[in-house]
């Protein structure tokens, strides 16, 4: 495992993409972000930068009034609209070829190489994972559709898929399938941060697999969006987990 391990991290640092070789078009999202064209760094403004990203996070097609509500969403629909046209802007003159752009939509250029994906294709190689069957249960209904029989229906689908989201990682848990379970449990809390429940069955999974520190940081982290965000704290039915694990300590 060792000598495959060493041969795993010896192919990313000699990809194209770690090199920055001529005529790779480069986006780096891990341990900070940057955009190379030609092997050489583009400088994009932040604005710029968080549009790259948050298209280059999707491997789909998004409507322009998707990605703008989703970064701007303290703004005025206009006023998002228009943040995204002067982003687009800048990125059409400084790295035209990371993005393709239409009057609707926005994807990733078709030759840009993507760091995050390498290293997911790395680490599911490492540990033999050829895809989940869960898979179909990580993606909305229509996200970028806002008609209200659309919503209505995504709305009735996101609770199914929640809620099976959180019963596979429960029944893989208790089949020791460990890292499915975590797989479906992050599904679960990734499409609803505020679910407590969804934070729960991950407590429940890491204190499964003995992993204290990770059931107190899931407490932690659930804890923190319920104050922030809804001012509340989380129920006596997720204390109770982690009850005797010292967590309130650790979060002062």
């Amino acid at each position: 495992m060792s000598s495959a391990r060493s041969s795993l991290r010896l192919d990313l640092r000699l990809s194209p993409l770690a090199t920055g070789r001529s005529g790779q078009v480069a986006l780096r999202l891990l341990d900070g972000f940057d955009a190379e064209v030609d092997g050489r760094s583009v400088r994009l403004p932040l604005g710029a930068q968080r549009v790259v990203a948050f298209v280059a996070l999707h491997e789909r097609p998004l409507q322009r009034l998707y990605v703008a509500g989703s970064l701007w969403l303290d703004s005025p629909e206009a006023r998002a609209a228009a943040n995204l046209r002067s982003a687009l802007w800048r990125i059409q003159r400084l790295a035209p070829s990371l993005l393709d752009v239409d009057a609707r939509t926005l994807r990733l250029g078709g030759d840009v190489r993507v760091d995050l994906r390498d290293a997911e294709r790395l680490a599911r190689a490492e540990l033999g994972d050829g895809g989940s069957e869960l898979a179909g249960l990580g993606a909305d209904l229509l996200p970028d559709w806002y008609e209200d029989w659309v919503l209505i229906e995504r709305e009735r689908f996101r609770q199914l898929r929640l809620r099976a989201l959180e019963a596979a990682c429960r029944r893989l848990t208790e089949e020791g399938r460990l890292g499915e379970a975590l797989e479906a449990g992050l599904m679960a809390v990734s499409a609803e941060p505020l679910r407590e429940s969804a934070h729960r069955t991950l407590v429940r999974l890491h204190l499964a697999a003995g992993n204290a520190v990770e059931a107190r940081r899931q407490y932690q982290l659930c804890r923190h969006l319920l104050r922030s965000q809804l001012g509340l704290e989380p129920s006596e039915r997720m204390r109770e987990l982690v009850h005797g694990l010292d967590a309130e300590r650790t979060i002062r």
